[in-house]
């Protein structure tokens, strides 16, 4: 399917640290670049959690930029959030990234998460779905004063790398890998 990848950030350091009512540390557009290079099992190159062991399978965040059309409905926002201020290292727009993250079926089963493919045109990119990436309290900071809420469920995902590759602003395609393939 296609899809729009509508922000990329590598940040070498924490924007969002301490407390919320203290403000940002960084300036959130930190680490806002045009493309990235994506290193299997390892991370985004100049990202603070590339080649971190405790992260590699949370390495890469996705998020659905949809989402903030979403919050600044429910909010009455006028306008729609910059999609930096989430601090995600892969915004699309086209579909609800969340769905590929593990799940719980009502019967307490766990449900793995999807393995899909990202072209933006210089090849595919495999990634591994792991766990939702939940909205913290600094989205009512950085985001709207409520947002925080309003994120809940929608707050992306946390992705392993599984090859090599680059990734850059603009169109691409998002191909979803069936179980057993």
């Amino acid at each position: 399917m296609e899809v729009e990848i509508v922000a990329l950030v590598v940040s070498p350091v924490h924007a969002y640290e301490g407390r919320p009512q203290d403000g940002p540390a960084a300036d959130p557009r930190l680490g806002a670049v045009e493309e990235v290079t994506v290193r299997a099992g390892l991370g985004l190159v100049g990202d603070r959690y590339f080649n971190q062991p405790v992260h590699r399978r949370a390495a890469v965040t996705f998020f659905d930029a949809d989402a903030l059309t979403t919050v600044a409905d429910q909010l009455g926002l006028a306008a729609v959030p910059d999609p930096h201020l989430v601090r995600r290292n892969v915004v699309v727009r086209g579909f609800p990234v969340d769905t590929l993250a593990v799940r719980r079926l009502p019967s307490g089963e766990r449900v793995p998460g999807k393995a899909f493919t990202l072209d933006s045109g210089a090849g595919p990119v495999r990634f591994q779905a792991h766990r939702p990436a939940n909205p913290c309290a600094w989205m009512d900071v950085a985001v709207a004063q409520g947002a925080f809420k309003a994120l809940r469920g929608h707050g992306g995902i946390r992705t392993e790398p599984l090859t090599d590759g680059v990734l850059r602003l603009g169109p691409a395609s998002l191909l979803i890998e069936e179980r057993g393939g």
